[in-house]
């Protein structure tokens, strides 16, 4: 079953083979074990349950929490040719009974449900008459009461599990789980510590910076004009800092969309389906973004303010680069930013067990933006992998950020704090260290002071930010309020003293993602364009790192075609000419490709030729060629590629059909294609190819492997 899962594998997503961690896990459910993944995010954690449910007879049901997560696997599954569906409160009764109709009848493959459905009686009833084969549940650290996303609706999932007739496998994967909430989700769903997989938590196309000090809305700017064509996630913790992101971006001619829960549904969804179909590059957004998005080709996600705890920072962070390009994750840190989550967590967590938690997370939050060593490093370390990680290119690893002596500066700013007695805020001292004539001075007399224009050289707004800096690196403390006054923290008094140096890490420059290139931007506008006509994300007709691929290796045919990751012969078929017409006009503009798809003069709608009642299309196809149509004539008559056609063929001897194999099989050349099949193996094509006689063809190669059942 296994062997059968890899054959899904490449026919469906077009990779060759599973990952380490997926193997381990596809393994154990194929075994009939309960089993718990955990997979860092963009790890291929939905190929886990979706493989398997192809290969069980019966429905496989997933529960997931968003509705929009739900519309993203189900729109890619369809698209691959998989009887995919989904049950939530976006569907109005009568779509309900309809979709339920097919899964009792037995359409359907997998069924997409939100955990709030999972009490309906109609759904109940439906169960006793239908074969769950497995339930998944998708995002299960949503189960924990110690998890960071915890929903009483997922914590009834056991319950209903154990109602399902005949025992269904039951499955689990979350990309966040410390220990705790790992234990948690064993015990509630009985998953055996063997059964449990943790595939890691590092996230090597993901660069990590925190930069402490910036002027978060300069900085936003500069790093969007390096940027431009780049999909992106803006983080704001409030309503009001989203929406006045929102503004200054768009008065700077930024294409932006905003998303928070002070926003009609009508307008969230607006706006989040604009930046799917990358109609809008831009999304500025609270927390409530991004859960169920399943969006590919995220560059970079950058977080205006520091998020509440570890898990939901990577969790947000790690929706920037699903497909695994490299891709950026920035913390704007501000000292700011502890008081605001102090302030939620009073104002919305009443347990006092649950609010201790909440801050002891919030702490380990603020060490992460505080650490020196690698930012990579101390998730994983956070989340319970035990491994002294160094990535070479975060903030804290790479040399794109220079280590600068600001002893001197912060000698000067202490001493101005400590004869304004400890009493003002940031923007009052930094007013007195420029020299300032601002009538509070004179009030307090601070035009006396020493420390009066000390600092003359610098903008108020470079002092801000150098105190800021301080506060960020525990020289400096804030109280606080409305009105925070900044304080001398301990670590400030050896530096007083001459005793300890100040340093910090200061990123040079901005620099682009993505490498300037035109190919990958003409792959990029063909698969906008196919997108808008067929009405999906352009994710869900290839990712970027496929793009990228082609970009790269140059495919010239269907063989050199497949072999690029994430090209598997049912995405082949639907677009595959179209991408290498599109390569091969960039590569080599003068060349006439053989075959070239006719489709100059499309057959007409009423012309285009279409099977009797009843008859399959495949059969269909067999029945032309046999009364003596080509099958380059059967491609044009049915408007389908010359490969759907021959696959239709394919299909028909997998079938029992008889075929005249002589039709496709060069008798003098048979054994030699066995023999190179036999030696090479059936993995891919190009090498049997390269092997053969230049007039073997790859249909020839194909007859005899299904001939021989070889595959």
């Amino acid at each position: 079953m296994y062997e059968q899962g890899r054959i899904f594998l490449q026919k469906y997503y077009g990779y060759q083979d599973f990952r380490p961690g997926q193997e381990k896990i596809i393994s154990s459910i194929l075994n009939q074990s309960n089993t718990l993944g955990v997979m860092p995010t963009g790890g291929g954690k939905s190929i886990c349950y979706q493989i398997p449910a192809l290969l069980f007879k019966g429905l496989t049901i997933v529960i997931s929490p968003l509705i929009s997560l739900m519309k993203d696997q189900v729109d890619s599954l369809v698209d691959l040719g998989i009887a995919a569906t989904y049950i939530n409160s976006s569907l109005d009764g009568a779509e309900i009974r309809e979709r339920m109709q097919m899964v009792e009848m037995g359409e359907i493959k997998l069924l997409y449900l939100a955990p709030e459905r999972l009490d309906s009686y109609d759904f109940q009833n439906v169960l006793s008459t239908i074969d769950v084969s497995m339930v998944a549940i998708d995002e299960a650290h949503c189960m924990s009461q110690w998890g960071h996303d915890f929903r009483p609706s997922y914590r009834e999932v056991g319950t209903f599990v154990k109602r399902i007739p005949g025992m269904p496998i039951v499955t689990a994967f979350t990309a966040t789980a410390t220990g705790q909430v790992i234990a948690d989700i064993q015990s509630m769903l009985g998953i055996p510590a063997e059964n449990t997989f943790v595939t890691g938590f590092s996230r090597e196309n993901l660069t990590f910076s925190v930069l402490r000090g910036q002027n978060k809305d300069t900085y936003i700017d500069r790093f969007l004009k390096s940027n431009k064509e780049e999909s992106g996630i803006i983080y704001a913790t409030t309503r009001k800092e989203v929406d006045q992101i929102y503004t200054n971006l768009t008065k700077k001619g930024y294409r932006i969309g905003k998303y928070h829960a002070g926003l009609s549904e009508d307008e969230r969804k607006g706006y989040q389906e604009e930046f799917l179909y990358d109609r809008l590059k831009l999304m500025v957004a609270t927390n409530a973004f991004g859960m169920g998005i399943d969006k590919s080709n995220v560059r970079f996600v950058i977080h205006y303010n520091m998020p509440k705890n570890v898990e939901a920072y990577y969790q947000e962070a790690g929706r920037a680069g699903r497909d695994g390009e490299e891709s950026e994750c920035i913390l704007l840190f501000n000292a700011r930013d502890i008081q605001i989550q102090k302030f939620l967590i009073e104002e919305s967590v009443r347990s006092p067990e649950r609010k201790m938690q909440e801050y002891q997370k919030l702490q380990a939050m603020m060490d992460y933006c505080y650490t020196q060593r690698c930012l990579q490093g101390y998730i994983v370390k956070y989340f319970g992998q035990e491994v002294e990680l160094s990535c070479g290119k975060c903030s804290n690893c790479s040399q794109e950020f220079v280590e600068q002596d600001i002893t001197l500066e912060a000698q000067k700013i202490f001493s101005c704090i400590h004869r304004m007695n400890e009493r003002f805020g940031a923007t009052l001292v930094a007013k007195v260290l420029k020299g300032s004539k601002d009538k509070r001075i004179h009030q307090f007399r601070f035009d006396l002071l020493p420390t009066y224009g000390l600092m003359n050289s610098y903008t108020e707004k470079e002092l801000v930010d150098l105190i800021n800096i301080l506060i960020a690196e525990g020289y400096l403390v804030l109280t606080e309020g409305q009105y925070p006054i900044v304080k001398l923290g301990v670590r400030a008094v050896p530096v007083l003293k001459g005793q300890d140096k100040v340093l910090f890490k200061m990123k040079e420059k901005v620099t682009s993602i993505v490498e300037d290139d035109e190919l990958f931007e003409r792959l990029r506008k063909l698969r906008k364009e196919l997108a808008s006509k067929e009405g999906v994300p352009p994710y869900v007709i290839f990712p970027d790192s496929t793009l990228k691929e082609m970009s790269k290796h140059i495919p010239q045919d269907e063989a050199s075609m497949l072999e690029i990751k994430g090209v598997g012969m049912l995405k082949y078929e639907k677009y595959g000419d179209k991408f290498l017409h599109e390569i091969i006009n960039f590569s080599d503009p003068d060349r006439v490709r053989e075959p070239v798809p006719t489709r100059q003069a499309p057959v007409r709608r009423s012309t285009i030729l279409t099977p009797v009642d009843g008859e399959s299309s495949h059969m269909f196809s067999f029945r032309l060629f046999e009364e003596g149509t080509s099958l380059k004539d059967i491609a044009k008559g049915r408007d389908m590629s010359l490969i759907t056609i021959q696959n239709h063929i394919f299909k028909c001897a997998e079938e029992e059909v008889k075929i005249d194999w002589n039709d496709f099989i060069p008798l003098e050349h048979e054994n030699q294609i066995v023999r190179v099949i036999e030696e090479v193996g059936t993995e891919k094509l190009k090498p049997i190819k390269e092997k053969l006689p230049e007039n073997i063809d790859y249909m020839a190669i194909k007859a005899v492997m299904v001939k021989h059942k070889m595959k």
